[in-house]
């Protein structure tokens, strides 16, 4: 298993943890930005699909703060870079 896998399981634990979930993706797109200086530092870039009904009523800046907090013992350490596509279940 990669360090980034190892990584995407921790992350999957926090957000269960934080909120519940109707659907969650954790996708390592790290190999898109070698070379990048951010990537010298040994942070991935990730992007993550995450739904649950917490998002209903929360505008997208909400939404992501809510990620942010449910991650940010991870940032900037493990992750460098962050896609955030936050949904509602009325929004799938």
């Amino acid at each position: 298993m990669s360090v980034n896998q190892e990584r995407i399981k921790l992350f999957e634990q926090d957000l269960r943890s934080s909120f519940q979930l109707t659907k969650l993706l954790i996708e390592d797109e790290s190999h898109l930005h070698a070379g990048h200086a951010g990537a010298a530092s040994g942070g991935g870039h990730f992007k993550v699909t995450i739904c649950t009904p917490e998002f209903q009523g929360l505008n997208l800046v909400g939404r992501h703060r809510a990620v942010y907090a449910a991650l940010q013992k991870h940032i900037p350490a493990e992750i460098h870079a962050l896609t955030i596509n936050a949904l509602a279940p009325d929004e799938v």
